[in-house]
Order: structure tokens, then C-alpha cells, then sequence
């Protein structure tokens, strides 16, 4: 791996410094690095999604926090983004659930339509392949989230139709890829259909 090349400084955009004020203000005086996650979330994207160190000391400084404190957080989460990452970042749950229903078919079908490892970057820098832990639509498994969007009820076509379409530019529907309505059965609701 390369080194990364940190940025000497960042300080929030002026729209982005106005909302870090309205998240800081939703908590009670004293509580204010509550407003850590929510923080280091503005700074990420703004830094095309990922954050520096001088972007994590500032949300630090804006909070009156120790550093090592933000530094904890935006270790321990796998939504913060350490290093530079493509245009669009895949993240591929590969955690119980979604083993269980085929996240692995569904893993290599993306590196496999990406030309990139996990972890890896495409060389046109479109996408980064992340595999994660649970991303909380285990009743949709097996699931991925590209960007702020979640592709779930995924097989290898389905995957390969999501990636196609991001490829095309285009943003396909977040949700379930098989037709099923959020996360009722596949048929269907099948209880309390008629009149009570």
C-alpha cells in the first residue's frame, strides 16, 4: 500500500460549518461531543469521502474533544473512510445473515464485474469494494450499500445489473432487487390482508 498523502489542514465550508452548528446545538450543553459521529460524517464528505487526520483534529477542535477520542471513533466504524476511496463505495455485508443467503456469490460477482479486490480501488478511481460487518437489513440479505443507498435480495444477476448501472451513470432503485415490497414476505403479506 502507498502511503497517503495527509492535507496539512481543513476547516468546514461555510455551509458545512453551519450544519455541524444545528447537529451541535441538538444536544444539551455539556453534550456536545455527541455531535461526534454526525461530525465526522459532514467532514467525510466534504473531503470526497474520506477524512484526513486534520479533518478528524478539527471536528476534535469544533467539539472541544481530546483528538484520540475522535480518532477512536473514526477507527472503530467501518462508515469512515481512513484513506482516499473511489467515486462510489461498495460496501458488502458478509455477515451472518447475509452469508447465510449467498454474500459470498455476491462478493465475488462484484470483484469479479469491478476488476478489483476488496479493499481496492478501480483504476478509473469509480469505485472502492469494502466488505463490512452488519449493515442492519438482515431480513433483505444478502445486501450491499453503494454510497447512502442499500441493493438487498441480491443474486449474482442482480448484482452485476446494479454495478451496469452505475457504470452507465445511472442510479438504480435502492431496495429489494426481486421484487418484493421492503421487507414483507416475497409473495406478499399473508395475515391481516382482509378486513378486520
Amino acid at each position: 500500500m502507498t502511503d497517503i498523502i495527509q492535507p496539512d489542514s481543513f476547516e468546514f465550508t461555510t455551509d458545512m460549518l453551519s450544519e455541524a452548528n444545528k447537529i451541535i446545538a441538538r444536544y444539551p450543553e455539556g453534550r456536545q461531543a455527541s455531535a461526534v459521529m454526525p461530525l465526522l460524517d459532514l467532514a467525510q464528505r466534504q473531503n470526497d469521502g474520506w477524512l484526513p487526520r486534520a479533518a478528524m483534529d478539527h471536528v476534535a477542535d469544533i467539539l472541544g474533544m481530546p483528538k484520540i477520542r475522535v480518532y477512536e471513533v473514526a477507527t472503530f466504524y467501518t462508515m469512515y473512510n481512513l484513506q482516499p476511496v473511489g467515486e462510489h463505495v461498495v460496501q458488502v455485508c458478509t455477515t451472518t445473515p447475509c452469508a447465510l443467503r449467498g454474500a459470498e456469490k455476491v462478493l465475488h460477482t462484484i470483484k469479479t464485474e469491478l476488476g478489483v479486490e476488496t479493499g481496492g480501488t478501480t483504476s478509473d478511481g469509480k469505485f472502492t469494494v469494502l466488505e463490512v460487518e452488519c449493515l442492519g437489513a438482515c431480513v433483505n440479505a444478502p445486501m450491499i450499500q453503494i454510497d447512502d443507498d442499500y441493493y438487498e435480495d441480491l443474486d449474482e444477476l442482480s448484482t452485476k445489473k446494479v454495478l451496469d448501472s452505475f457504470k452507465k451513470g445511472e442510479k438504480p432503485a435502492p431496495g429489494p432487487q426481486n421484487g418484493r415490497t421492503g421487507s414483507e414476505p416475497k409473495g406478499g403479506p399473508t395475515v391481516l390482508t382482509g378486513n378486520i
